[in-house]
């Protein structure tokens, strides 16, 4: 009497390890591979670079080359303003110091980007909250449109990228990249 076979258990697959891992590519893309040699080692290494909200923008057309150039210049001045909530310690403290100071560089950062916040009407109004958000602090568009909500309701992906783009002109206009039009 045949008795019957048993079945092997598959085994899990491995991850190709030259490529980034499901979980990575779930929080954004990546630009093609580049090739080059370690530094240290001279072995060969591929190098991988995150693609973001406005590099996706700007590759898939949505965007001019100004609009992307006017939400890195706030990117710039958010980080130099200080304001995206990452603190390091000081290497070098004074002594009898008190509170920390702003630098005058920060002091300049935030009133530029005062400046640009009140084309919009704040960080309250929609394109505010949207460029805080997204170029500021780097979130992504979806979860930006998932947390942000007018009436307890959120926003739809849609209507984000619309209030981003009307952002993205605004600031290239008020930062000189591209010319105001007339209103007829």
């Amino acid at each position: 009497m045949a008795g019957k076979r048993k079945t092997k258990a598959a085994k899990p697959k491995q991850d190709d390890l030259a490529k980034p891992s499901k979980w990575r590519l779930q929080h954004g893309g990546f630009s093609e591979p580049v090739r080059d040699a370690d530094p240290d080692t001279g072995s060969p290494v591929a190098h991988r670079r995150a693609v973001d909200t406005l590099g996706l923008m700007l590759a898939n057309g949505s965007i001019t080359p100004q609009m992307h150039e006017a939400g890195a210049m706030f990117r710039v001045t958010f980080r130099l303003a200080a304001l995206d909530g990452m603190r390091t310690t000081q290497l070098l403290r004074i002594q009898g110091g008190g509170a920390d100071l702003l630098s005058e560089r920060q002091a300049a950062a935030r009133r530029r980007l005062a400046a640009a916040m009140d084309l919009f009407g704040g960080a309250d109004s929609a394109g505010g909250s949207c460029l805080w958000h997204v170029l500021g602090l780097e979130c992504s568009l979806r979860e930006w449109a998932l947390r942000q909500g007018w009436s307890g309701r959120p926003v739809h992906h849609v209507q984000a990228q619309g209030i981003l783009l009307t952002a993205l002109g605004v600031l290239a206009a008020h930062y000189g990249l591209q010319p105001r039009e007339r209103a007829a």
